[in-house]
């Protein structure tokens, strides 16, 4: 047999793990935000123990991601945009896909565990527990938080966002203000309306499958209103937070969520006329909008000491 039919394109490994542009942007703000607000800057990106958490937050936004994929595959197979994670998944092998998030889990909490016996710093490694504990609620019966709403959007986007700030800061600084209290909830109300935003397209398919989503539970266009109040709400939270660390500077980052949540809102119109968001679109258009005020966030504690 061909090479590639024994072994599976990178190509696959990079649809199992949704490293499309420009979602790889995200999982690295996502990573180093912690770092960044507890005032290590540039260079302490490079210190010990945040490389190791940074690596860790990696692999644990990654690897619930081909999980995600690995469980959803027939749901994504009725998915006429997101058909192709299925095909990926198909051909790395459903149960290789499983184990490869495994592998990945048991490497990033290895990594945390070097950082608590090396640094004496352990409450990384709690916080990643609780991510992975989340994750798999969200993916595995007998939970599967995907099936129940909004509890579902709000584990995903807590495990994905929220909770790698938190454990990145812990790891380079023991005490948390309450200014970085307010930044970990506004994130993950911002990551758990995108959620609910991010599904919007699925909603043939959720519905075929079970998948009791926001958009499923609610319809469309009353999931896409409240996933809008949520991206408020959370902007507002992580606004307070960044103000109350870095002042003015915080309006750099929130800009362009604002124009993210505009273009949500304009999509509220042909969704009441029945046209729901189109997956493609999203990815490469409304998305990278967000993208650019997750980095931009990143540069405000650079920039405002």
């Amino acid at each position: 047999m061909p090479r590639l039919a024994e072994r599976p394109a990178w190509r696959d490994i990079v649809v199992l793990h949704r490293l499309q542009f420009p979602l790889p942007v995200n999982y690295v703000c996502y990573s180093i935000w912690g770092c960044l607000f507890a005032g290590s800057g540039l260079g302490g990106l490079v210190s010990p123990p945040a490389v190791l958490a940074i690596a860790a937050n990696l692999l644990l936004i990654v690897a619930p991601l081909a999980l995600n994929v690995a469980v959803d595959m027939s749901t994504d197979t009725r998915h006429t945009e997101k058909g192709y994670l299925a095909g990926a998944a198909g051909r790395f092998g459903r149960a290789r896909a499983l184990n490869w998030a495994c592998g990945e889990l048991v490497g990033a909490l290895t990594l945390l565990l070097v950082l608590g016996v090396g640094w004496g710093r352990w409450w990384p490694l709690t916080v990643a527990s609780a991510i992975i504990g989340a994750q798999l609620l969200y993916n595995l019966e007998p939970a599967r938080l995907k099936r129940r709403g909004l509890a579902g959007s709000a584990a995903f986007g807590i495990a994905s966002m929220g909770l790698p700030v938190l454990l990145a800061y812990v790891a380079v600084r023991a005490e948390v203000p309450p200014w970085t209290w307010l930044i970990v909830a506004g994130a993950s109300v911002l990551s758990t309306g995108r959620t609910v935003w991010w599904a919007l397209p699925d909603h043939a398919a959720d519905t075929a499958t079970g998948m009791n989503t926001p958009a499923v539970r609610y319809g469309p266009a009353r999931a896409l209103a409240l996933a809008c109040g949520l991206v408020a709400l959370g902007l507002l939270t992580l606004g307070w937070g960044l103000w109350a660390a870095y002042g003015p500077w915080c309006l750099l980052g929130l800009a362009a969520h604002v124009v993210f949540l505009a273009l949500a809102l304009s999509q509220l119109p042909p969704t009441l006329r029945g046209e729901a968001p189109r997956a493609g679109p999203m990815l490469k258009r409304t998305l990278p909008v967000a993208t650019l005020g997750e980095v931009l966030i990143a540069v405000i504690p650079l920039v405002a000491g």
